[in-house]
């Protein structure tokens, strides 16, 4: 798969006209305008800066195509590929303006992008060996979630629920509401039962301390997110568990901690710092000839 189909060619479009919008305004790039001349051709090379895994390359070759006057930019690597510090991941051709009209929207969704592969890989790597994968939250940038958990796929991980309305999460609101946990999970269940289509919606359920997950044992659900358990509070739980529910770490957790998680055999380990905490990947567009 790559950005296209993940997040559909209207989106991807519309996203970036509105970018080069916000960037262009009324008056285009004046300093372009200003400075070049029109009919002046050139070569450019996208450089990394720093290692890390690609994701996005469909929006910079949007970028370009969709600029005026266009520029080609044209990937030596594909998405979900581990580049290294000083690697040349693309040429850019065509009109100078062009180029350097296209460059700062092409890299800020590039960048960003490649950021969350490149932390997300980073995260499955300290998790290597164990039962746990990794996955995000819907702690995603406004607009942006389809493009944002296809970078974590890229990065090797897997996705979190795309948003409320394909798999079930009850959370310390929705219990209150329902009047206690067991509650809450019986009216998932029967609610689940009007409609074959949802029969295997699963339903997941969130505890806060030992308690709450031995009632939440006695609901049977499919999941049961513990949320901010210290180290021996994930032990516990997971012997306390014994196999019977899939169990998922939240909250707290960070690069430093996630491998001592993984270790007390959790399955399922939720990061929202992969979308709303990621650094770009550092990338670089440098002019070789002009014509």
């Amino acid at each position: 798969m790559n950005l296209i189909e993940a997040v559909g060619i209207d989106w991807l479009e519309r996203h970036i006209d509105e970018a080069l919008a916000e960037d262009l305004g009324q008056a285009g790039d004046i300093t372009c305008h200003a400075t070049i001349p029109a009919p002046l051709q050139a070569r450019a090379e996208l450089v990394c800066k720093q290692a890390g895994i690609i994701a996005g390359s469909d929006w910079a070759v949007k970028c370009g195509e969709r600029t005026v006057p266009e520029a080609s930019w044209v990937f030596t690597v594909r998405d979900g590929e581990r580049v290294e510090a000083g690697d040349v991941i693309a040429e850019v051709t065509g009109s100078l303006r062009g180029i350097l009209i296209s460059e700062r929207t092409a890299l800020n969704g590039l960048g960003r992008l490649s950021g969350i592969a490149t932390m997300t890989a980073e995260a499955m790597r300290r998790i290597k060996g164990t039962n746990a994968v990794v996955l995000e939250t819907r702690k995603t940038t406004p607009g942006w979630r389809k493009a944002e958990k296809y970078a974590v796929r890229m990065g090797g991980a897997e996705n979190h629920r795309m948003g409320l309305y394909d798999e079930i999460l009850i959370k310390e609101n929705h219990i209150d509401a329902a009047g206690g946990i067991l509650n809450a999970i019986e009216g998932a269940k029967k609610w689940r039962q009007h409609d074959l289509k949802r029969k295997n919606i699963p339903i997941e359920i969130e505890v806060k301390n030992l308690e709450e997950l031995e009632t939440a044992l006695e609901g049977k659900p499919e999941r049961i997110l513990l949320d901010n358990f210290n180290i021996d509070l994930l032990n516990r739980a997971v012997q306390d568990n014994s196999g019977e529910c899939v169990l998922e770490a939240s909250g707290g957790i960070t690069l430093d901690n996630i491998e001592s998680i993984a270790h007390t055999g959790v399955e399922r380990i939720s990061l929202g710092a992969l979308t709303h905490s990621v650094k770009p990947l550092d990338l670089s567009l440098l002019v070789f000839e002009t014509s």
